[in-house]
């Protein structure tokens, strides 16, 4: 028993056969292709809520930061003008003393001649 086929029978074949696996291992890679675009968008919008999420948690914290420095600006402001009842330069106190030490010898200068004064005339 012989088999005898044509030339171009047999290539049609072929050409059949290698164009339906070729076909099948392109629908197999597209389907996975398609899956693993699938999670990488599924992936990139997890990223994305989570980006949202971290952004409005980081404006919250960067106005209360805000807040906060407004406060210690006003507390500041208002120390810098309470300082001066609170406190005097060192200079300022300096020459107040000498100002209180030069009336008090010119005061004990006038009590020691209203003494010799008065003791001199008994």
């Amino acid at each position: 028993m012989t088999l005898t086929v044509e030339f171009w029978t047999l290539a049609g074949l072929v050409i059949t056969g290698l164009g339906t696996v070729i076909g099948l291992v392109w629908k197999l890679l597209g389907g996975l292709l398609d899956q693993a675009i699938k999670r990488i968008d599924d992936h990139f919008s997890a990223l994305e809520a989570a980006q949202k999420a971290a952004g409005s948690d980081l404006m919250r914290q960067l106005g209360a930061i805000e807040q906060t420095v407004r406060e210690l600006e006003r507390d500041f402001l208002q120390f810098k003008a309470n300082l001066p009842l609170g406190y005097v330069l060192k200079a300022d106190y300096l020459a107040a003393m000498n100002e209180i030490s030069k009336k008090l010898d010119a005061l004990g200068t006038r009590i020691e001649k209203i003494l010799l004064r008065g003791s001199g005339g008994n």
